[in-house]
């Protein structure tokens, strides 16, 4: 980005030079055209001739006007490579959305989006190939959370600013900005509602099956820990816990392998987003195991998808904890922080829920603090990405 300031200054100060030598007759619509570009700076307004000035604002088009009042301020659209994890999951297709719709052209952007397919030698790949392209920004939501410090040295050394959305990155701290959620707190607060429900049902022998995330990726290492603190607390007894990688084909097969070792043994299963959730479902009802509310299985997700909400207003699906995928709105207010000189917070969290189908525990307490658990209506449903 400095390389493109600096660029653009030469160029003016080369056009200036041209007007001056040659008398060129097109001098006011040339001083017009750079006018967008030095919004702000009333010290380069050119007040020599006001035939001149009549000109350039008879010049001035509507589209010009809103070229300058664009993110990029002086008419040209602000470049951003964006390395997305893959599509694996509703969620994952909400969050490219999000992304896609805040920075198009008609906002003033130029995105250019890879779908990493959760490989993370080609998300690597993507990353250098943006540096190659020079853009403004790099957004990267990270397969795994660590292998990053040489590619952000690189960014970094290249001047472009990243912005890390979703997962995080545990070995380098070489981003202006995380925003997502806090996947720890997900997983304390699935525990923490898990306890008050049992009790609310007089439920003491609480064994449980998990079906975790992609290996390695910090919603999965977050949600596993916070999930797992209350469990041992609790004194819970974790039957196992296997990689679903957040699919609704994983979510099934690592259920179709459970039901076969643990049959008559599990009566809670926790799914690490909502299409393993669908898939553990498909394997449970295939074997005649009722779940969800009045089931003989709890059934508990995170996520909380459109589809997601509508199986915990069904009852199929007992409490579904929110991970907001809609970052791109706070993502654009780190980019629009920059481009005005500032310094944005290192790291941003976004508002989350947690969702039921019973109106019998109204707030559970994590870390001390009181939260509300949210009845899911027709109404959120329909609100919902």
């Amino acid at each position: 980005m400095k390389r493109k300031v600096i660029a653009a200054f030469l160029c003016a100060v080369m056009t200036a030079a041209v007007i001056t030598g040659c008398g060129n007759e097109d001098a006011s619509s040339n001083d017009a055209n750079s006018k967008g570009a030095d919004a702000g700076d009333e010290g380069s307004k050119d007040t020599s001739s006001d035939d001149a000035n009549d000109d350039a604002e008879n010049d001035t088009d509507d589209s010009s006007v809103d070229d300058a009042d664009a993110p990029g301020g002086d008419g040209e659209l602000i470049t951003i490579g964006f390395a997305q994890v893959g599509h694996e999951s509703d969620w994952r297709t909400a969050s490219t959305k999000s992304c896609q719709e805040v920075f198009s052209e008609e906002n003033g952007y130029d995105l250019q989006f890879v779908d990493c397919d959760n490989d993370s030698a080609v998300q690597l790949e993507a990353i250098r190939n943006f540096i190659e392209q020079d853009v403004d920004y790099i957004i990267v939501d990270p397969i795994v959370a660590t292998g990053w410090d040489t590619v952000l040295t690189e960014c970094d050394d290249a001047g472009i600013p990243v912005i890390v959305i979703d997962r995080t990155i545990d070995d380098s701290d070489k981003y202006v900005s995380w925003v997502g959620s806090n996947f720890k707190t997900e997983g304390l607060a699935c525990g923490e509602w898990l306890k008050a429900y049992t009790e609310a049902k007089n439920i003491s022998d609480v064994n449980v099956l998990v079906i975790e995330g992609s290996t390695g990726a910090s919603a999965t290492l977050g949600r596993t820990e916070g999930f797992k603190e209350i469990a041992d607390r609790e004194g819970w007894n974790i039957l196992d816990s296997q990689d679903g990688d957040f699919t609704q084909d994983g979510g099934q097969e690592v259920m179709e392998s459970y039901i076969k070792s643990y049959e008559g043994k599990f009566n809670v299963v926790i799914c690490q987003n909502d299409n393993e959730a669908f898939g553990a479902m498909d394997a449970m009802k295939a074997a005649g195991i009722s779940y969800g509310v009045d089931g003989d299985v709890i059934l508990v997700s995170f996520d909380a998808c459109t589809a997601g909400l509508q199986f915990v207003l069904s009852g199929d699906i007992n409490a579904d904890f929110e991970c907001n995928p809609l970052a791109a709105p706070f993502v654009e207010d780190v980019i629009k922080t920059l481009q005005e000189g500032g310094t944005p917070e290192k790291e941003v969290y976004m508002e989350e829920h947690w969702y039921v189908n019973e109106d019998i525990i109204p707030s559970i307490e994590v870390d001390g603090a009181s939260q509300d658990m949210t009845v899911v209506t027709e109404e959120i449903v329909e609100a919902q990405y």
